[in-house]
């Protein structure tokens, strides 16, 4: 199995979409799964406070839980 990342907001991943939509009516073995499992802006957030951490704006702790 392999997975395609495609970005649907830009003409060639629209495109390439489109594409694997006719292919995938008129061959078998092509399964298009449109689900997409992230939210966009949690993901953003998620990587502004990793880069805030490596800059320094952040610290982290160490939790003993003995």
């Amino acid at each position: 199995m392999i997975t395609i990342t495609i970005d649907e907001e830009t003409e060639a991943g629209k495109t390439f979409l489109e594409i694997a939509k006719m292919l995938a009516l008129k061959y078998k073995g092509i399964k298009i799964d449109e689900e997409n499992s992230y939210n966009r802006e949690f993901v953003k957030k998620i990587e502004e406070s990793y880069d805030d951490y490596k800059s320094g704006k952040s610290k982290s702790i160490t939790v003993d839980t003995k």
